[in-house]
C-alpha cells in the first residue's frame, strides 16, 4: 500500500505544467471578456476621476421609526436615479450605505448644485387627467371626426370593471397612424385647454369637454396658447427636453409630460390640474391575481380624502372618451403610468392591471409607495472633487504602489537572488489577475476604485510576497536538513500551505468584517484586500507552487548554485547522515 502512495504522489508532483496551464487559461479569457465588454481600464471613483459625492440620511415623521427599511430606502435610491438620469448625466452611481444613509456619486462635468437640488427634494407624485397624448416626434394631435365616437378603442386593451387598467400596452398603435375619423387621442390640444361649461350633444370628439377635470375656465387666453405651444413643440425624444417639461407647474396647473410606454417609446401628454395628491395613497402593492388570470397587476389603497377624490375623477373621466377616460400617474413631471377607467372607482381601493411582469409591477408598486413615504433626507455631506485634484491623487496612489513593489523586489533580490525570479514572476501574475478582475467588477457590480482600494492593492503587495517568502523558507529549512532540492520542495509544501492558508484566512476574514461593519470608501479598502487575499491563494497554489517545482529540476537549481539562493554552503546545511556499523570495545579479562 505504501508503495501505490508513493507512486500517486509522484504523478502527481511531475506534472507541475498541469496547474500552470489552467491559470494561462483563465489570464487569456479574462482578459478576453475585458477588451470584449470594452471596459479596459477599472472604473474610477469620484475621489480619482473627479466630480461630486452626496451623502444624504433618511429621517422619518415622529413615530415612524420603522419607515427606515430596506423596501422604502430602495424605493428611494429608484426616484434619484431617475431624477439623476433626468440630468443627462452618465455614469451616476446612487445606492445605500448601511440603513439610513443614501450615496449619491455624481462624475465631473454635472452641474453639482442643480444635482443637490434634485436628489434631496421630496419627490412629487400626482394623479392628473389625460386631455390629450400622442407619440413623441409625431406631430400635432389629429383633428377630431365629426362622425367619431371614440368606440372603436384598441381592442386589445383591457377593459375595465371596477379596476384601473394600464393603457401603455397600446400606445404604440394608438398614435401612430391619425385618421380622419376619431382615434384614440380623442381630440386637439386646442379644444382639451377649452372650459366647455355646457356639453354638446354632438358624437364628435369634444364630448368629453364637460367631463375634463381641466379647471381651465378661469385661464387667460394668452395661458392657453402658451401650454398649446408647449404641448405642440415638445419633443420627448430629447433627454434635455424631457428634463425640463413641466418645470415651474403646480398642482392646480395643467401642464405638459413626457412619459415611455411598454414599447420603450416616448409620449408627449398634456394633463389637467392634479386631482389625488400622491401622499393621499396609503398603500400600493403588486400582486400576482391567479383567480382572474389577469398577472401581475398592481393595487392601491387610498386614505379617506383621497378616496373620495379618487371615486369623484374616475366617474367623471369614464363619462368621456380617450384618451381623456385616463389618469396620468405623474412623478417628477414624468408620467409612469397612465391606465383609462370605464366606470367611477369607489371604496377607496382600485388595481391596475395590464402587460405587467414581477418587475415592471413591483417598479410602480414602490413608485407610487413612496408618494406616501413617511421619511425625507437631509443633506450630511457634499464632497467635490475637481478633475485635476482626482488626476493628482491617482497619480500620487500609483507612486505609492510603484514605490513600495520596487522596495519588495529589490529584497527578493538581494536576499533570494534566483529564487526571487519566481516571486516577481508570482506578483506579476497576482497584478495582471487583480487588474483584469478589476475592470470587469466595474460595469458588473459597479465597482469603483478609489484611493483606499488603491491603498488596499499597496498593502495586498506585501500580502502575497509572503506568502513566497514562507514557501521559500520551509524548502530552505529542509535543504538546512541535508535533502536534496526536489524532496525539500515536496516535503515543505504541506507545511507552508497550511501556513499561508491559515494566514490568508485571517486577512480574509479581517477584509470581511470590515467590508460589512464600515460604510463609504473605507468599504473599497476592505474590499480590494479580501479580492488580492484570495488571489494570493489562487496564485501560490496554481502558480508559485508549480514553478517552482519545475524549476527544481534544473541544474542551476538543482546543484545549488551560488546565485539561485539554494546553496547548501551558504544556507548551512548539514552533511547527510550516514549509517556505520558500530564496533565494539575491546574487553579485558578480570582475574578472578
Amino acid at each position: 500500500m505504501a508503495a501505490v502512495k508513493k507512486g500517486r504522489n509522484a504523478s502527481a508532483t511531475s506534472k507541475p505544467w498541469r496547474s500552470l496551464a489552467l491559470i494561462l487559461i483563465a489570464i487569456v479569457a479574462l482578459t478576453g471578456a475585458m477588451f470584449v465588454s470594452g471596459h479596459k481600464t477599472p472604473r474610477l471613483g469620484i475621489d480619482l476621476a473627479g466630480g461630486t459625492s452626496i451623502t444624504l440620511a433618511a429621517v422619518p415623521e415622529a413615530g415612524q421609526e420603522s419607515a427606515i427599511n430596506k423596501t422604502n430606502m430602495d424605493t428611494a435610491v429608484s426616484i434619484m436615479e431617475r431624477r439623476v438620469n433626468g440630468l443627462g448625466v452618465s455614469e451616476a452611481e446612487v445606492q445605500t450605505q448601511g440603513t439610513r444613509n443614501i450615496i449619491v456619486n455624481i462624475p465631473k462635468g454635472t452641474n453639482s448644485k442643480q444635482a443637490r437640488e434634485q436628489v434631496g427634494t421630496t419627490a412629487k407624485l400626482y394623479f392628473r387627467p389625460v386631455l390629450a397624448t400622442e407619440l413623441a416626434g409625431g406631430g400635432a394631435a389629429p383633428t377630431p371626426s365629426a362622425t367619431g365616437d371614440g368606440s372603436e378603442q384598441d381592442t386589445g386593451q383591457d377593459k375595465a370593471t371596477d379596476k384601473a387598467t394600464d393603457k401603455s400596452t397600446e400606445k404604440a398603435n394608438d398614435g401612430s397612424s391619425p385618421s380622419a375619423s376619431a382615434t384614440t387621442q380623442g381630440r386637439a390640444a386646442t379644444d382639451a385647454l377649452k372650459a366647455d361649461e355646457t356639453p354638446s350633444a354632438s358624437p364628435s370628439g369634444t364630448t368629453g369637454d364637460e367631463a375634463s377635470p381641466s379647471a381651465t375656465g378661469g385661464t387667460s387666453g394668452d395661458a392657453d396658447s402658451k401650454l398649446q405651444a408647449q404641448y405642440a413643440a415638445l419633443d420627448c425624444t430629447k433627454e434635455s427636453v424631457r428634463a425640463k417639461a413641466g418645470d415651474g407647474s403646480k398642482s392646480t396647473d395643467s401642464t405638459v409630460a413626457c412619459g415611455q410606454n411598454s414599447q420603450g417609446q416616448w409620449q408627449k401628454y398634456l394633463l389637467g390640474p392634479a386631482a389625488v395628491d400622491g401622499t393621499e395613497v396609503d398603500k400600493a402593492d403588486a400582486v400576482l391575481n391567479t383567480q382572474s388570470g389577469a398577472g401581475w397587476t398592481v393595487t392601491m389603497d387610498f386614505s379617506d380624502k383621497g378616496s373620495k377624490k379618487f371615486a369623484d375623477i374616475t366617474g367623471k373621466l369614464a363619462q368621456n372618451q380617450s384618451p381623456q377616460n385616463q389618469f396620468a400617474i405623474v412623478l417628477d413631471n414624468e408620467v409612469v403610468s397612465d391606465p383609462y377607467v370605464s366606470q367611477a372607482l369607489t371604496g377607496g381601493s382600485a388595481e391596475i392591471s395590464g402587460n405587467f411582469n414581477q418587475q415592471s409591477s413591483e417598479e410602480l408598486a414602490n413608485m407610487l409607495s413612496y408618494g406616501a413615504l413617511p421619511l425625507t433626507f437631509r443633506e450630511d455631506s457634499v464632497t467635490t472633487v475637481t478633475a485635476a485634484l482626482g488626476g493628482e491623487q491617482l497619480k500620487a496612489g500609483l507612486i505609492a504602489g510603484a514605490i513600495g513593489l520596487a522596495l519588495v523586489v529589490i529584497y527578493l533580490l538581494l536576499y533570494y537572488r534566483g529564487l526571487s525570479f519566481i516571486a516577481i514572476a508570482s506578483l506579476l501574475v497576482s497584478a495582471a489577475l487583480t487588474y483584469v478582475i478589476m475592470s470587469l467588477l466595474g460595469p458588473a457590480i459597479g465597482f469603483a476604485l478609489n484611493l483606499p482600494a488603491v491603498c488596499g492593492a499597496i498593502v495586498a503587495i506585501g500580502i502575497t510576497a509572503d506568502s513566497f517568502i514562507v514557501f521559500f523558507e520551509r524548502v530552505r529549512d529542509e535543504i538546512r536538513e541535508g535533502r536534496t532540492l526536489r524532496p525539500s520542495v515536496e516535503r515543505a509544501w504541506p507545511r507552508a500551505r497550511r501556513t499561508i492558508l491559515v494566514s490568508d484566512f485571517v486577512s480574509f476574514l479581517a477584509a470581511a468584517v470590515l467590508f460589512v461593519v464600515t460604510v463609504g470608501k473605507v468599504q473599497g479598502f476592505a474590499f480590494t484586500l479580501g479580492l488580492t487575499t484570495v488571489l494570493d491563494v489562487v496564485v501560490v497554489f496554481l502558480f508559485t507552487k508549480p514553478l517552482l517545482t519545475l524549476m527544481a529540476r534544473r541544474k542551476f537549481f538543482a546543484s545549488g548554485h551560488k546565485w539561485s539562493g539554494l546553496d547548501p554552503k551558504a544556507l548551512g546545511a548539514k552533511p547527510p547522515l550516514r549509517r556505520t556499523r558500530r564496533t565494539s570495545a575491546p574487553t579485558q579479562t578480570k582475574e578472578a
